[in-house]
């Protein structure tokens, strides 16, 4: 049971995995500090100081706080446009790096039949 146990392990998913939860998790912590200590002071700004967090409404003996509900549902828009704004741009750097590695695309038929003909005009000028 320990040999499966060490061969499970040593699987390169699950390392894989857990370096991902660890990063997700760090990442995590800096996007939340973003929409928590930056963003979201700013949009109380802009919407003049209103915190939905403190909305509630008193059913019977229940007290149903449906700001906290919308003060989540505004944080994960913002945390998930925030992440999509970071993965747009990490894309297109990577697109630009595997362009500036690509070699460069060989002449068609067409364009090296062309460049004989212009090599045989330009010698016979």
């Amino acid at each position: 049971m320990f040999k499966e146990f060490v061969d499970f392990v040593k699987r390169g998913n699950v390392i894989d995995l857990a370096v991902a939860v660890i990063i997700g998790g760090a990442f995590g912590a800096i996007i939340t500090s973003l929409v928590n200590d930056i963003i979201m002071p700013l949009v109380g700004v802009v919407l003049g100081g209103i915190d939905f967090s403190g909305l509630s409404v008193q059913v019977g003996d229940a007290t149903v706080t449906y700001g906290s509900f919308i003060q989540a549902t505004v944080n994960f828009l913002i945390i998930a446009f925030v992440l999509f704004l970071v993965l747009r741009g990490y894309n297109r750097m990577q697109k630009t790096e595997e362009e500036a590695l690509a070699p460069p695309p060989q002449p068609s038929p067409e364009e090296t039949l062309l460049a004989e003909i212009r090599d045989l005009l330009k010698e016979r000028t």
